[in-house]
């Protein structure tokens, strides 16, 4: 017996498998590069206070535009997504050219859109099954906490890892392409879970990265990185909670 959300997780599960908003490993290409000086220990905190403050207002944002835009129609909330893609490389642009500010309105401006994009959705679940909302959130948090402290307390530098990622981040979408126009048994259920898998991975990467690689200047890309991997990771589970992975 499907739990009550799952026509809506069912319509939102189509629309994941089709969204941009995976590329967001796409950030971590342009930053890979040869380590800078070591940082001392206190430099090292101010770096990780500083991103993850990034994080924590992007998420802000995020819930803002998603109460904003609980009520609009599907076909005009998409425009908050599009508008969300070009805050992306607008954000890459911007870093890559050390305009710091710019960046970081670039990145709350990306939370605030993606918030209005994903509202209508939120609010569904709000009305016909919020113990969904509760669990994926739960879930995202414990998930986020325990990969995200192994990665970052892992003193090995994991960029080398980073063709590996990109590679099983294509291949993720792929397979979500193939899920739409191929009836694969319980397709959505190892959709979600191999979504999981590869988020996790990013999110270890992304954090260790946070930890060896990260300064000031790259903290609005490394707080972009972290954002979309949590992001990613709350539909993925979502999805799942909300009886996407039940059937197909």
């Amino acid at each position: 017996m499907l739990c009550p959300g799952y026509e809506l997780s069912k319509k939102f599960s189509g629309s994941l498998r089709r969204s941009p908003i995976l590329r967001g490993m796409s950030f971590s290409r342009q930053y890979a590069g040869p380590a800078g000086p070591a940082l001392t220990r206190d430099q090292t905190r101010g770096v990780f206070g500083q991103v993850m403050g990034l994080v924590t207002l992007t998420f802000g944002c995020l819930a803002l535009g998603g109460y904003i835009g609980r009520n609009l129609s599907g076909g005009s909330s998409f425009i908050f997504f599009i508008g969300g893609i070009a805050c992306i490389f607008g954000l890459q642009f911007a870093a890559a050219r050390g305009r710091e500010q710019l960046a970081i309105g670039l990145l709350f401006g990306l939370g605030l859109l993606l918030g209005l994009f994903i509202g209508p959705v939120l609010n569904a679940y709000a009305h016909a099954d919020p113990s969904a909302l509760w669990q994926a959130g739960g879930s995202t948090a414990l998930f986020t906490a325990i990969l995200g402290s192994a990665g970052y307390a892992t003193r090995r530098d994991l960029s080398s890892y980073y063709r590996f990622f990109f590679f099983a981040l294509i291949a993720l979408l792929v397979f979500g392409l193939v899920l739409i126009f191929v009836n694969v048994p319980h397709g959505n259920l190892i959709y979600c879970i191999l979504g999981l898998v590869v988020f996790g991975g990013l999110t270890v990467f992304n954090f260790n990265r946070l930890r060896n690689r990260g300064t000031m200047a790259t903290a609005p890309i490394l707080a972009a990185s972290i954002f979309l991997d949590i992001f990613n990771v709350f539909l993925f589970f979502l999805s799942l909670f909300g009886g996407g992975g039940s059937r197909r």
